[in-house]
């Protein structure tokens, strides 16, 4: 008896505690329901974009001194260490005004940042960004130096200026009649002046008061949008706080095109990119006798590209082939120790797998005049050199 009434005792308890539990489990589950009825579509979104980049290059450089013999050597590498990009981007949407986006980057030595960035968009035709971002001074750092977006393979030398950096920006554009324009401003930390005279990006920590103003207009004349005309401008302080260069400073300018035609049975795409780098008139140390001496510190660099793809062709290989040519220049001041005249010859074919996956074949010569007129002998020698790339990329 005492059994069976422990035993009835206990499924009573039972069968009174089951409605508390059923209770709260219910309204776990319609606060679930509630947080997914929130969550519309569109609201977030966590999305993961980015880059890779392979090749080989193989490599023959001759140098000649003034006067001299020549001497030659020849190297080749697996992943090109100068090209080799393992680029990630994660983008989070938070509902439809914000941006946020991060993007490491691995080149083969060094892991690091190519952005790091979070956009308001606060009306149509503007948005305000701040972080780690690439300026906006002219087309190539910013829209074509993607390994799939870039028709040859290397990079043109001399438009690693001004890169990326720390501050915050606006950008938009709207209409014009049946015109279109744009803008991209930012104000960030700036440049660093160094004891040769050349300029550097100085980081997140500034090193003076300064800050430092760069911007892109860009016209787009024809209402299919296939000519593209920019001009970029940038200013700021250079010096070390409390250095030798307080008054030191650095003008940039610079201006590019874009255009881009179907002409059957090819697409016609051209690009080109002229810039200025100036710092105003400052005095260096002499690296052979520690005297001071100035020079008129003023770099210019270019590059002209075209390429040819028969689009329209009925033939599946040939529709896929892509034949571009490049001409680079960049000439540093010629009375400085990192003087001189450099020109390259690009010619490349690529073959596109996909509109965003290609595998590039490039030959490239450059030829390298001496002027830095510092040390004696090295004024006017010249370096060749011979480069055959072989490089896979894809966007993802």
């Amino acid at each position: 008896m005492v059994f069976t009434l422990g035993f009835l005792v206990s499924v009573n308890i039972a069968k009174a505690q089951q409605p508390t539990v059923d209770s709260a489990l219910m309204d776990r589950v319609s606060a679930l329901e509630q947080q997914v009825a929130d969550q519309k579509p569109g609201e977030s979104h966590f999305m993961v974009v980015g880059l890779a980049t392979f090749g080989f290059v193989q490599t023959k450089t001759t140098f000649t001194p003034l006067g001299g013999a020549s001497q030659s050597a020849k190297s080749n590498s697996l992943g090109d260490a100068d090209r080799y990009e393992l680029s990630p981007m994660l983008l989070w949407r938070h509902g439809t005004n914000f941006l946020i986006e991060f993007e490491p980057s691995f080149d083969g030595n060094t892991l690091g940042v190519n952005w790091a960035n979070i956009t308001y968009f606060a009306a149509p035709g503007l948005a305000i960004h701040a972080g780690y971002f690439v300026l906006p001074f002219g087309i190539y750092n910013k829209r074509l130096a993607a390994g799939w977006i870039d028709k040859v393979a290397p990079d043109p030398v001399g438009v690693d200026l001004p890169g990326s950096d720390f501050g915050i920006g606006v950008s938009g554009g709207m209409p014009l009649g049946n015109m279109k324009w744009s803008y991209d401003l930012s104000l960030t930390n700036g440049l660093q002046l160094l004891p040769d005279g050349e300029i550097q990006n100085v980081g997140i920590v500034d090193n003076n008061k300064n800050k430092t103003v760069t911007g892109r207009l860009a016209l787009l004349p024809f209402s299919n949008s296939s000519l593209e005309i920019g001009v970029s401008g940038l200013y700021g302080g250079v010096a070390d706080a409390g250095s030798n260069y307080n008054n030191a400073n650095t003008t940039m300018y610079g201006v590019d095109l874009s255009f881009v035609k179907n002409i059957k049975p090819f697409l016609i795409n051209l690009k080109g990119q002229y810039s200025r780098i100036k710092v105003n008139g400052q005095n260096y140390i002499k690296p052979t006798d520690s005297t001071a001496y100035t020079f008129d510190n003023k770099t210019t660099s270019a590059f002209a590209q075209i390429s040819i793809r028969p689009v329209t062709a009925e033939n599946k290989i040939l529709k896929n082939l892509e034949l571009a040519f490049r001409y680079v220049n960049y000439t540093t001041p010629g009375n400085s120790i990192w003087g001189q005249n450099y020109n390259e010859e690009d010619i490349g074919l690529d073959y596109w797998l996909t509109w965003r996956t290609v595998v590039k074949f490039t030959y490239a010569w450059t030829h390298s005049v001496n002027t830095d007129n510092i040390f004696v002998g090295d004024t006017g020698d010249v370096t060749k050199t011979n480069n055959i790339y072989l490089q896979f990329s894809i966007q993802f």
